[in-house]
């Protein structure tokens, strides 16, 4: 175990600051005040008032920061378990500039992402809406985008906070991650490219990155594709052996025509095993500027401090402000791409390594600011798209995150683990320093947040799920929006949480959550990621329930004998599920298999196809 208990954690408190400016009293008085005892006594009683009421003030308290327009930075990790981060209670990595953004600004205990893998989540992030009303899940299995070439992607007609803001001024950049799809018709169409979407500038990689970026052991993708090649290889040669064996004892009447041909399908299928690596590498792990391709494939090594020096690029670029960019870090998904310096500094081996060189990169985007003088004037949120990947793991090693006390993770409907992700806002001034909410709130709620302090307006021609933040944060209010949130795995809804605020209560109801192998373990051991539906998914009847305000690990779940109001909860809950059932509307699921198979016609190339290579960025690692 990587830390303790997120819930139990505290941020350090912000130091005491003395008023800037105290009045000075003459000599004269301060002789006077001491021989006049009730009147020092007096003085002393209404100089204290002031002086508590000067440091007890809180600027953000009540504050009118409509108009403001802030440059807003997000940072979203990849991946990155809630247990590992030292303001959400670890003590064994180093992630001393993320904590010092808690520290400086306002955490989020009980931030939810909107689904448990990176596609749905992050279609959620953008649009403010359940990734079930644009189509962004599947109903087959297939639960993100698989390839960079397939037509699948965020619907045209969908509004990100990125084309609200950028039709109010905004400059607008995305640097990292996108995985919400490229093209539809073909390669070059960039139907669903983040300049289409909202952003001006856009550098980074459109589909993710994965172990087969690196040729892992771990692989997303290569060893499935390998796998059935080997059988044809077996297959193959054993025919062309026993029709050989055959013909040369006389026991097959047969040419030898089909002997040569199992053996030249033997070969090419041997062949074609070796072949699905190289494929991948260049078909997905590439790098974008805008709409050209500038490193294909990418260049590990180097990658990081590429991300770090484009990021530096647009701010000093759009210094005169306002801005908005979107830091979608590669850190901390597999392979765990790593520096040299970073390697082997964590106790917890590769991952831990990849943690702290991730909140390293934090530090120096947060360097570029002050450079800048850009802090005071800029809203920073940090968060991740989802919890850790429990079943990232290979022998005695463990590649993904620890979720803390949550259970479950990455790709787990349901389940604390996967769901729930750090949220810190800082905005000095602005934003009470040091300031907790233990309060339901969504990773939809950015969304709203930002558009509202960016002068915009949220869509009314459609259903919103996200709810402003920003007087959760200045303290004006302290109750969340929220009084239901929904939990989907793909399009399957798997859970749901009722906010009862006149009880304290927060209740989640399970209506189905995976089995997890081998028995008794804590996740789907021995596959890539827990199934959402069929036989590997248990429905329950009645439903599980928890309440998380005593009992946030979901260790223990009530009955009608432990909880003299189950059925009341089940059934008002119940109630609001189908409430938000009627608000669904028929939609293309985009991560389908009709829509994320691959297409060779949609495959970006940059040089001599089929090879697609080059080189664009110069030099080398």
């Amino acid at each position: 175990m990587r830390g303790g208990a997120p819930e139990a954690s505290r941020a350090p408190a912000p130091a005491s600051r003395e008023p800037a400016h105290l009045p000075v009293q003459d000599i004269r008085s301060e002789k006077e005040n001491m021989l006049h005892p009730e009147r020092s006594s007096l003085l002393c009683r209404a100089w204290l008032a002031v002086t508590i009421g000067i440091l007890g003030s809180r600027p953000a308290d009540g504050r009118d920061v409509s108009g403001s327009r802030p440059n807003i930075l997000l940072l979203m990790a990849d991946d990155l378990g809630i247990g590992d981060v030292g303001c959400y209670g670890n003590g064994t990595i180093r992630t001393p500039n993320i904590d010092r953004l808690a520290q400086e600004g306002v955490r989020l205990t009980q931030h939810l992402a909107a689904a448990s893998v990176c596609t749905p989540s992050r279609a959620a992030f953008l649009t403010g809406r359940y990734p079930v009303r644009s189509g962004m899940v599947s109903s087959d299995g297939s639960r993100v985008l698989q390839w960079t070439a397939v037509p699948g992607g965020l619907p045209a007609n969908e509004t990100t906070f990125a084309k609200i803001l950028r039709d109010r001024g905004y400059a607008t950049g995305l640097i990292g991650k996108w995985h919400l799809g490229l093209n539809c018709e073909s390669s070059t169409d960039h139907c669903h490219h983040p300049l289409r979407h909202g952003f001006d500038h856009f550098y980074g990689m459109p589909l993710s990155m994965m172990g087969d970026c690196a040729r892992w052991e771990i692989s997303e993708k290569r060893a499935g594709l390998e796998r059935p090649l080997r059988v044809c290889v077996h297959l193959a040669a054993c025919a062309a052996l026993t029709l050989a064996a055959g013909k040369r004892a006389g026991l097959l009447p047969v040419s030898w025509v089909p002997v040569i041909c199992s053996a030249m399908a033997a070969t090419f299928f041997f062949i074609s095993s070796h072949a699905p690596g190289l494929l991948i590498l260049h078909a997905d792990c590439f790098l974008m500027r805008n709409r050209g391709i500038t490193e294909q494939p990418m260049d590990l090594a180097r990658t990081t401090p590429l991300l770090l020096r484009e990021v530096s690029s647009f701010i000093r670029r759009n210094k005169q402000g306002p801005f908005l960019l979107l830091v979608s870090f590669l850190h901390v998904h597999t392979p765990l791409v790593t520096t040299e310096s970073f390697r082997g500094r964590s106790r917890h081996g590769l991952y831990g390594d990849n943690v702290e060189e991730m909140d390293w990169m934090v530090g120096r985007i947060l360097d570029a600011l002050d450079r800048e003088g850009l802090t005071n004037g800029t809203l920073v949120y940090f968060t991740s798209d989802h919890g850790g990947s429990l079943e990232a793991q290979l022998g005695p090693h463990q590649y993904g995150g620890w979720n803390g006390i949550y259970k479950g993770g990455k790709g787990m409907g349901g389940w604390e683990g996967g769901i729930r992700v750090p949220g810190i806002f800082r905005w000095p001034g602005v934003l009470p320093a040091g300031r907790e909410i233990h309060e339901p709130t969504s990773l939809m709620d950015v969304f709203p947040t930002v558009v509202q302090l960016g002068g915009g307006e949220t869509p009314r021609d459609r259903v919103m799920d996200g709810r402003d933040l920003l007087p959760l944060l200045l303290g004006t209010v302290q109750r969340s929006d929220h009084e239901f949130l929904m939990h989907y795995c793909e399009k399957f809804l798997h859970a749901a949480r009722w906010h009862q605020r006149d009880r304290g209560a927060i209740w989640k109801v399970h209506y189905q959550t995976p089995i997890f192998h081998p028995e008794g373990a804590g996740a789907c051991y021995g596959r890539g990621v827990c199934p959402c539906s069929g036989d590997g998914v248990l429905r329950h009847h009645p439903p599980l329930l928890y309440d998380l305000s005593r009992d946030p690990s979901e260790a223990r779940a009530l009955s009608p004998d432990t909880e003299p109001a189950f059925f009341q909860v089940l059934e008002r809950v119940a109630r609001a599920v189908e409430s938000h059932r009627r608000t669904l509307r028929p939609v293309a699921w985009q991560l389908d298999a009709p829509l994320n198979l691959w297409r060779p016609w949609l495959q970006p190339c940059c040089g001599a196809a089929p090879y697609c290579a080059c080189n664009r960025e110069g030099g080398g690692s």
